[in-house]
């Protein structure tokens, strides 16, 4: 185990990166522990059934990486990652109304002018 306090990890973050390839790497903020950094290939957590699906569609649904790249880390193809997170009940488009309503509006133009 390897311990940073939060100073050392915002001078050097690599540092703490590379630790936690070997183990937990606990953040001290002043005397107290305050989150645990665990490298992921290392732990074989990603190894593990359902850990790289599960990853990717939290990181996808928080805004943390876009459709195809939550489908490369998932390793899924895109058709599939679309289902599954649209069986979970998470859109694949965030768009508002008038945002729908304009690309809508821009469709019929381009159908209009082939």
């Amino acid at each position: 185990m390897h311990v940073v306090n939060v100073s050392g990890l915002k001078n050097n973050p690599s540092e703490a990166l590379r630790s936690a390839r070997d183990g937990l790497v606990v953040v001290m903020n002043r005397d107290q522990p305050d989150a645990v950094m665990i490298g992921l290939q290392s732990g074989k957590l990603l190894a593990e059934p359902g850990a790289r699906a599960a990853l990717a569609t939290a990181l996808f649904r928080d805004g943390g990486l876009s459709l195809a790249r939550s489908a490369r880390l998932a390793q899924m193809p895109l058709a599939a990652f679309i289902a599954h997170v649209s069986r979970l009940g998470i859109p694949v488009v965030d768009q508002d109304a008038a945002d729908v309503q304009q690309d809508l509006q821009t469709l019929d133009e381009w159908l209009a002018s082939s």
